[in-house]
C-alpha cells in the first residue's frame, strides 16, 4: 500500500489528485496540508510516505528533503506549468509533475517513485499553451452559477448538499450539471474534476467561485 501526503495551498488542485489516488486500490491518503506548518507537523507521524507538494508552498525544499530522507519518505514535487526547477534541485527531487499533469501520468509518476524510481515530468511549452486555451474557452462559456457547482463539484459535494449549499432544489442542480456537461465536453462528476484541475486557468475561477460560496454561506 502506498502511503500519501498531499501538501497544496490550491484546495481544487488538492481535491481533484484526491479523488484521482483515492479511486485505486494500492493508494491510501494519510494525510491533507494546506500550508508547511501543517505539513511539518505530520512529516515524522508518517514515516516511509510519498509526499506530493506544491511549489507555490514556498518551502525550504532542501530542509523538507532532509528530513524525509532521514525517515524513508519520499518526494514529488507538483510545479507550475511555466516553472523552471533547477537541475540541483531537480536531482534531489524523487519525482517532478507540472500541475497540468493527468491523472494517468499522476498515478504513473507515483508508482515509480514508489518502486525506487525517478519520474521527472517536464512541462511542454505547446501544450502548456492549448490546455491554456481550452481552460479559457470553457471558462468564459460557463455562467457564474455553474462555476459555483463545478467549485463543489471538485470539492466532492453531491447534488443535495451543491443545493443546499446554493439555496435550490436537487432536481435544479441535476439540470445545471447536464449543460456544464455540455460545455465541457465531459460525461460524468469525476471528468468535469479532473477537467478543471488539468486547466489552470478554469481552476483558478473554480477557486475564487467557492471562495464567494464560502464567504456567503460563512
Amino acid at each position: 500500500m502506498n502511503r500519501l501526503i498531499l501538501a497544496d495551498n490550491q484546495a481544487i488542485f488538492r481535491a481533484g489528485a484526491a479523488r484521482v489516488l483515492a479511486l485505486e486500490d494500492d493508494m491510501r491518503i494519510v494525510a491533507q496540508c494546506e500550508d508547511m506548518a501543517k505539513l511539518s507537523s505530520v512529516i515524522d507521524g508518517f514515516r516511509g510516505c510519498i509526499i506530493l507538494i506544491a511549489s507555490s508552498l514556498r518551502s525550504d525544499l532542501s530542509v523538507l528533503l532532509s528530513r524525509t530522507q532521514a525517515i524513508g519518505s519520499r518526494v514529488i514535487l507538483v510545479a507550475e506549468n511555466t516553472e523552471h526547477v533547477a537541475d540541483d534541485l531537480a536531482d534531489q527531487l524523487d519525482g517532478i509533475v507540472c500541475r497540468n499533469v493527468t491523472g494517468t501520468d499522476l498515478l504513473d509518476c507515483v508508482r515509480r517513485v514508489a518502486r525506487g524510481q525517478r519520474c521527472v515530468q517536464r512541462a511542454n511549452v505547446t501544450t502548456m499553451h492549448a490546455a491554456d486555451n481550452v481552460g479559457t474557452r470553457v471558462r468564459d462559456r460557463l455562467t457564474p452559477k455553474e462555476m459555483q457547482i463545478v467549485a463543489l463539484i471538485v470539492q466532492g459535494c453531491k447534488n443535495k448538499e451543491i443545493a443546499t449549499q446554493l439555496g435550490t432544489k436537487e432536481q435544479v442542480i441535476k439540470n445545471y450539471l447536464r449543460g456544464i456537461y455540455d460545455k465541457t465536453g465531459v460525461s460524468d462528476r469525476l471528468e468535469l474534476a479532473l477537467f478543471t484541475i488539468h486547466h489552470r486557468v478554469l481552476a483558478e475561477a473554480a477557486a475564487k467561485a467557492g471562495n464567494l460560496i464560502q464567504m456567503k454561506t460563512a
